[in-house]
């Protein structure tokens, strides 16, 4: 199975592809969108479009674009738009986020779990900086260190030590990059054990419904790869800021 369809079938019962239980989302939207009636929010690393629908359904004024690169997840992300009634306020663009421009400026952008798409954190805020209007704000989401990673943690994450930084460091950084957090969230060891159970469930799941699919075998070894990786690797090491920054 490709990491798109896998992904897809992980995240059908957890639409928000972070460690963010739905109050949390709820919450940092709110303050990110904060009292503008109008405005346009852009999302780079999009799939299926849960924060910009949100966005839409809370502010009737508000225009947003996603960017992504599966477009089987833009496909449903159109599909809902259209059954909310909000596709003629959003645009869908199948590209790598990378590449991505735009004429017009932003006054929200988000990446919330997605930094990975520019390699990292602070190549993240730099492109978001070139798309971001006067005043405008960025929602960005990333990992670091609750402790330091053991063999164990980095084998299962594939990652180096260095790869990130605790909390204090990595707001250091942000904050040396030119960007001031006006509100953030860390996610809580709760919100982190639901959305893996969420995202190995959901995949185990469907491969149990679909026993005669040809990708049934490969969905339930990955979500039991997955599992194991988390329960016996980076549980507890790896945590997640979620940051609402604007610009100095």
């Amino acid at each position: 199975m490709d990491r798109q369809r896998i992904s897809r079938l992980a995240h059908a019962h957890h639409p928000i592809a972070a460690p963010l239980a739905d109050g949390s989302v709820s919450r940092l939207l709110e303050r990110a969108l904060g009292g503008r009636e109008t405005g346009r929010v852009l999302d780079l690393g999009c799939g299926e479009g849960a924060w910009l629908l949100r966005a839409l359904a809370a502010r009737p004024g508000w225009r947003a674009v996603g960017v992504d690169v599966d477009a089987e997840a833009l496909t449903r992300a159109r599909e809902t738009a259209t059954a909310l009634g909000v596709v003629r306020r959003i645009g869908l663009h199948h590209r790598d986020a990378r590449e991505f421009t735009d004429r017009e400026p932003f006054d929200l952008v988000l990446c919330v779990g997605a930094t990975h798409a520019f390699d990292g954190l602070l190549p993240t805020l730099a492109a978001a900086r070139e798309l971001l209007a006067p005043g405008g704000r960025l929602l960005v989401g990333e990992g670091f260190w609750e402790r330091d990673p053991s063999r164990a943690a980095l084998a299962a994450l594939g990652a180096a030590p260095e790869d990130y930084a605790d909390l204090a460091t990595t707001t250091d950084r942000v904050l040396a990059d030119g960007w001031t957090p006006v509100h953030g969230h860390v996610s809580t060891a709760r919100e982190w054990d639901d959305y893996e159970f969420s995202w190995t469930g959901s995949l185990a799941e469907w491969a149990l419904d679909h026993p005669e699919h040809p990708d049934a075998v490969a969905a339930r070894a990955a979500a039991d790869h997955h599992r194991g990786r988390w329960l016996h690797g980076y549980r507890g090491t790896l945590g997640f800021v979620t940051y609402l920054l604007r610009r100095d």
